[in-house]
Parts: C-alpha cells; structure tokens; sequence
C-alpha cells in the first residue's frame, strides 16, 4: 500500500518509450532524460486543421510532450462544429477555430505553447512552413492536402546522384477521417510516396450534370445544388455566394425546398444543405481520436526514433468490427512533386518567355500560365497583377543570364495543368542545363535541344 503513496509522473507512459531501449527501435535511438527534454525545447510541429481530427491532434501531441505548436485554420467555429470538435463551446461559436483550440489546449496541458494563426494557408510565405520539424495534417480537403504538400517536397533537395538531401527532408503526417473509416500515413519526401504520388486513393469528387439539375432533379442533393449552383446567379447576377454567411445558405435552403416540392423530392434539410454545399464529410468523434493518435505516435516517432515508423499507410474500418491494415505504398521515381525533376536541356540565348512557352508543350509537364522561381528569386509570376508588372521585363531577358550563367541547376515552376480536365494547379522542379555542359545524359527528356 506504501506505493500509492509515491507520486506518479505525469509523463511516466511517455518516458517508457523515451527513457528506455527496446526491440523495435530505429538506429539512431538514444534513450535518455537528454531525449525528453530536447523534444519539449526544441521540436516544432504544426498542426494545419483545427476542426475535428485537428483539435485532437492538438490535445494529443500536447500531451506526447511537444510543447512548441503552431496551429493553423481559417474557419469560424459554427453550431454544427459542437458535437465532435471538443474544444469548443457555445459561447465560441463565431470565433476563429485556431484561436480557441490553442487557448484550450494551453489551459488544460501545463508548459505548453502554441501559436494560432487565423488564416489561409495559401497566406503564409513559403519559409513559415520551413521553421516547423514536422507538419501534421487534420484535413477535409484534397485541394489543402495538394498545396501543403508541395511547399513541403519544394523544400526538398537532391544530391548528384539522385538521392535526397536528408536535411531537406519535411516530414508530415497525415490523418483523414470519414464516418467510421479513417486513414494515418507518414510521408517523408523523397523517401516514400508523396501526396500526389498515391492521388488515385482519393475517389473523384460527385459532381453533378448541369443538365440534370435543370430537367430532372432525382434527390435532395440535386435541388439543393439547384438552388446553389443556377437559381443563386439567376436571382444574385453579380454577387457571389459565400456559404460561411448564414443568410445565404439559408436562403439556397428555401430554395431547395421549393424545388423539392415541385419535383415531389424528400429529404431536404438544412443540416443536407449545407453539407452538399460545403462537401462537409460526415464526422465521428471516436474515429477522429484513433487517427489522431496513430498520428501523434507518428509524430512522436520520426522526431525520436523510439520505434519504427509506419511505412506508409494505415487504413481503419470501424463498420464492422475494428480492423486496421498497414499497406506500404511505392515512390513514383518520376514524381513531378517529390522526384528530383524532369532534365532539360536549353540553349544559353533562351529567354525567360519562351521558356515558359516550352513548358506548355512538353508532354509531361503541359504546364500554362507557368511562374518561375531560381533560389529566393521569382523571375516571373502570374499573379498578383503588381508582382507580374515588376517581373515583366525578366520575360525578354535570357534564362541563363537570370540564373547566373550556372552551367546546370534546379528551378520550381507552378501553373495550370493542362493534362487533364481538370486543370489543376501543380507545382514542380526542373533540372535545368544549359547547351556546353558534359552532365546532360538522358537526351529524350530534354526540350528546346
């Protein structure tokens, strides 16, 4: 009984993975005091999502003994938020999601700090995202997923031969839930597949025929994006929908109600209406805890090695029963995103604009509207309008000059895809050689030769 009496560590789990070897360790584990307190002081994350999955990841890796976080989300917490998202309140209800959840989890986790930032991720300059040791996503969306992880295998860098850079590694983890089904990966860039490498996971988005929401409207869906998609711009020419004000989705609800009673159509709700608008996936407290932990242990492991890391892919089913399986997913070598970067060859009196022509007809690019960036220096960029003004004069100049007459080096382009229908937004490295140099070796990659 004189046990019950002795104190126990707040941290006394934790320090059983950290304090102490074992069998599944990685090599370059070393147990150890030294090992706890250098996580806590020195090891960032950020945690990008502060809705279901992200308040959970935010309690949970606060609680592994990270104390340096930085959150990021550019929602407003919403009634409907209340049944998972633990962290928040009635009372908060229009407050910035990022601002609360950090508030929250600092009450309650003694010693730990983290910083919200209320935002869009497409805000932050390129080099926020490089302060952090890891990058933990809590993500609804495929869009999101596809930006953070190109800025984070932008960072990435290749040695002469073909191998990566081990510093320039961005670790992330990533956790996606959808009802009782759920998901936990580790991506290390250069290392295992990349987001874009296993894009074939993530079904297509439904998408419905205008037609068939004009004529013959089957389902509440198809009324609701009715109401959404034509008779918002018939009856609002000029003014754009935004589903984060309450007036307007309740009035594309109405109008979905009209439309259903016309057709004879069941089933329209305003809590339906606002998830086809807003593609909200169906959430489930219980499962966004077990992701968030395989995430957190995740997290815990690349920063300390104590076991071996997931490789690379972890799926969960609690449908029926509770089944989870491990799958290890390739490294596509000629990845646009992660991979070193298509070879090309160009002339030394080529210039800037008609570099970014010859992006455009390249079979495996197909890239238009390209912006151009060498080291820390944009060359060119679409968009803002000032920006493209005060980089304008670049377009006439050589590329070689640009670069500062380097016989080879790499440079990032971004744009549109012309590859499919879809005309998404990619961002990719180029090893650029100008003509002179001995290194080029593989002559059917090259353009402008």
């Amino acid at each position: 009984m004189a046990d019950l009496d002795v104190p126990q560590s707040k941290s006394r789990d934790l320090d059983k993975l950290l304090l102490r070897h074992g069998n599944l360790v990685d090599p370059g584990f070393f147990p150890g005091p030294q090992l706890r307190d250098d996580i806590r002081e020195f090891v960032k994350i950020l945690v990008v999502g502060a809705g279901g999955l992200g308040c959970e990841l935010l309690k949970d890796l606060a609680l592994s003994g990270f104390r340096n976080l930085d959150v990021i989300d550019m929602d407003r917490i919403e009634v409907t938020n209340l049944n998972r998202q633990f962290l928040f309140r009635l009372e908060d209800v229009g407050k910035p999601k990022a601002e609360v959840a950090a508030k929250r989890v600092m009450e309650r986790v003694s010693g730990v700090e983290i910083v919200p930032h209320f935002s869009r991720i497409e805000d932050k300059e390129v080099e926020f995202y490089n302060d952090f040791n890891i990058i933990a996503l809590g993500l609804d969306s495929i869009e999101a997923r596809k930006y953070i992880n190109g800025i984070a295998c932008g960072f990435l860098e290749y040695n002469d031969d073909d191998t990566p850079v081990r510093d320039t590694i961005k670790p992330m983890v990533d956790g996606g839930t959808e009802g009782f089904k759920g998901h936990a990966r580790v991506i290390m860039p250069g290392v295992t597949p990349c987001f874009e490498c296993t894009i074939w996971l993530f079904p297509p988005q439904v998408k419905f025929p205008l037609c068939t929401l004009a004529e013959t409207p089957r389902n509440a869906a198809h009324c609701i994006e009715y109401a959404h998609l034509i008779k918002w711009d018939e009856v609002h020419k000029g003014k754009s929908f935004d589903p984060d004000v309450p007036e307007h989705m309740k009035w594309v609800y109405d109008e979905a109600i009209r439309r259903a009673e016309l057709f004879g159509i069941p089933g329209v709700t305003y809590s339906l209406t606002q998830g086809v608008v807003k593609n909200i996936i169906p959430a489930i407290a219980s499962t966004n805890a077990i992701i968030s932990a395989a995430c957190a242990l995740e997290t815990l492991k690349i920063v300390s090695a104590c076991s071996k890391t997931l490789t690379n892919y972890l799926t969960y089913n609690g449908g029926e029963g509770l089944y989870t399986k491990v799958t290890d997913f390739p490294r596509l070598d000629d990845c646009l995103v992660c991979g070193p970067g298509i070879l090309i060859e160009l002339d030394t009196s080529i210039t800037l604009s008609k570099f970014i022509e010859m992006l455009e007809d390249h079979p495996k690019l197909l890239l238009s509207k390209a912006s151009v960036t060498y080291g820390e220096s944009n060359l060119y960029m679409q968009a803002p309008p000032v920006l493209e003004e005060m980089l304008r004069e670049n377009l006439s100049k050589p590329l070689y000059d640009l670069m500062g007459r380097v016989q080879k080096d790499t440079i990032h382009v971004s744009g549109t895809s012309l590859k499919d229908k879809e005309r998404q937004s990619i961002q990719t490295k180029l090893r650029v050689v100008f003509k002179g140099a001995d290194v080029v070796t593989d002559m059917d990659t090259a353009i402008g030769a």
